[in-house]
């Protein structure tokens, strides 16, 4: 199976509108912003062509090596920057940053559902029950904050919430696709772990903008980038685990 048109495009225009948002968090008068998505748009557009082109296997194994990059940054760099609530100041850098982690997200989202919807839909389970889950577990029992400085209303006891709740999906989605391999439950905690991260690291951005949310396009849910702050590093991350463990398993 491979990736449709349609699909590519309505996710390059999500993506887009996240880039957006990013930028303008950075500082960006909204002209400037513009010519970043617009860039952005083009690169976007020639790799849906590419797709066509070259095959969709071709088109995965080029996005490989951007989602090894992306996932060294998520669980080396990005730890860093919050543990010292530290974002470079260079706004050029910061706009280049987010091209890579939310094209990468892009590339991620539309490789998985050319290789398989339900794999897709699975992944974002994933990271929906994760919050989800957080969600619940810190309102009702939360006492311990996470990061305090950063985002007030996250807590340990959320983060447990989360663990939780993707070890049960975890175990269900074992029991319906049949899964014989017990690393399924490490993986869906690593991807609970730095969707955290993902989320921690856009309410820095907010943080340093003083603004609450990276928008105002979804009403009540603030913006674009706001809803897909934990899968922009759970979803690439998640295609290298399976990639380097089916690897693993032809050896």
């Amino acid at each position: 199976m491979a990736p449709n048109q349609p699909w590519a495009f309505g996710m390059l225009l999500v993506a887009l509108l996240a880039f957006d948002e990013w930028n303008l968090l950075l500082g960006w008068s909204t002209r400037g912003s513009f010519v970043w998505t617009f860039v952005a748009a083009i690169l976007g557009l020639l790799a849906v062509h590419a797709i066509e082109a070259q095959g969709f296997h071709w088109f995965f194994f080029q996005s490989l090596p951007v989602f090894f990059v992306v996932s060294l940054f998520w669980l080396l760099l990005a730890p860093v920057c919050l543990a010292n609530r530290y974002v470079p100041e260079n706004r050029t850098l910061m706009s280049l940053l987010g091209f890579v982690l939310i094209g990468a997200l892009w590339l991620a989202i539309v490789c998985a559902q050319g290789a398989d919807p339900w794999l897709l839909l699975a992944l974002l389970a994933t990271v929906w029950v994760a919050d989800t889950c957080a969600y619940v577990a810190g309102k009702n029992f939360g006492k311990h904050k996470l990061a305090p400085s950063i985002s007030p209303g996250k807590t340990w006891e959320g983060v447990a919430g989360a663990v939780l709740g993707v070890t049960v999906l975890g175990a269900a989605l074992k029991y319906a696709f049949a899964v014989d391999s017990w690393w399924l439950f490490p993986a869906l905690w690593l991807l609970t772990a730095v969707s955290i991260v993902g989320d921690l690291f856009e309410s820095l951005l907010k943080r340093r903008a003083d603004v609450k949310d990276s928008g105002s396009l979804l009403p009540g849910h603030g913006g674009v980038l706001d809803r897909l702050d934990a899968l922009i590093p759970a979803i690439p991350l998640a295609l290298i685990l399976i990639y380097t463990y089916n690897l693993l398993q032809g050896f």
